[in-house]
C-alpha cells in the first residue's frame, strides 16, 4: 500500500473529528451527562475492556514505512489491551496509517511520534520499561515476554530493521520461532504473536486518570449527537 493511497492518514489527522472532540472535554463531567444515555450492557462493556487494558506493555515501532503495516500494528496493540504505541520516525518520514486496515483501532490507542529514538528511549527509561527487540536470533522466546515486568516491545521497519541508536538500548532481544524455510515474518504478524504472549495473564493496571478518559470518550462515541447533548447542558462548546 502507498502512503498516498486515499484512506491514509498522518499521525497529526489519526483521529477523526468526533473523536478528537471527545477528548476535550471534562471526562467527569461527560460521565454524569451521558451515563444514563448509555445502555447498561454498553457502559458494562466499557468498563470490562478499559479494566483489562495495560500501561505495563508498550510498543515502539522504529521508522514504519508502509501504512498497512502501520496500521495493523496499531490494530494488534487495541485487540491485546496494549494502551501507548511509540514511533520513531526516521529520515523525515512521518508515520502513517491505512484506516481501512485500522479498522477504528486508533480511536482506542495513544499514537506517540518521536523525531528521535534518543526520546522514545528516555521515555521508556523514565517508566522503568525494559526495551526488548525482535530479532531472529533473540535469546528470548515469546513466551518469556509475559515475565518482563514492564515491558517495551520495540520492532523493527520493513527496509531496515531497528535502527542501531536504538538497538543498543534494547537490553534483550526476542524471537519468533520458525519451522518452515521462511526467516522472517512481515513485522504486523510478528506484532500480533509475541503481543499474544508478551500480555497473556497480565491484570489491566491503566492509572485511574486514563480510565476515566476512555470511559468518557466511549460514552461519548455511544451517544448519538452527543456534543448537541453536552451544549445544552452548558458542558460542550457552542
Amino acid at each position: 500500500m502507498r502512503r498516498t493511497t486515499p484512506g491514509v492518514s498522518g499521525a497529526a489527522d489519526l483521529l477523526d473529528a468526533l473523536t478528537a472532540r471527545a477528548g476535550s472535554h471534562d471526562p467527569a463531567r461527560v460521565a454524569r451527562i451521558l451515563e444514563p444515555l448509555v445502555t447498561e450492557e454498553r457502559r458494562a462493556r466499557l468498563r470490562q475492556v478499559i479494566a483489562r487494558r495495560l500501561a505495563s506493555v508498550m510498543v515502539v515501532f522504529d521508522g514504519p514505512y508502509d501504512p498497512h503495516n502501520g496500521a495493523a500494528v496499531v490494530r494488534s496493540c487495541e485487540a491485546f489491551g496494549v494502551q501507548a504505541f511509540h514511533v520513531v520516525e526516521r529520515a523525515g518520514t512521518p508515520f502513517a496509517v491505512a484506516r481501512s486496515v485500522a479498522r477504528s483501532a486508533e480511536k482506542w490507542v495513544d499514537v506517540v511520534c518521536h523525531s528521535r529514538a534518543a526520546s522514545v528511549i528516555a521515555h521508556a527509561g523514565e517508566r522503568g520499561m525494559t526495551l526488548v527487540a525482535t530479532h531472529p536470533e533473540g535469546e528470548m522466546a515469546p513466551e518469556e515476554l509475559a515475565d518482563v515486568p514492564r515491558l517495551a516491545l520495540v520492532l523493527g521497519n520493513e527496509r531496515e530493521g531497528i535502527g542501531p541508536d536504538l538497538e543498543r538500548a534494547c537490553g534483550r532481544r526476542v524471537r519468533v520461532p520458525m519451522r518452515g524455510f521462511v526467516e522472517s515474518l512481515n513485522v504486523s504478524v510478528t506484532a500480533a504473536i509475541l503481543l499474544h504472549a508478551a500480555t497473556r495473564g497480565r491484570a489491566g493496571d491503566l492509572d485511574e486518570e486514563t480510565r476515566r478518559k476512555l470511559y468518557a470518550r466511549g460514552l461519548y462515541l455511544s451517544v448519538p449527537h452527543a456534543e448537541d447533548v453536552l451544549v445544552a447542558t452548558g458542558c460542550g462548546s457552542p
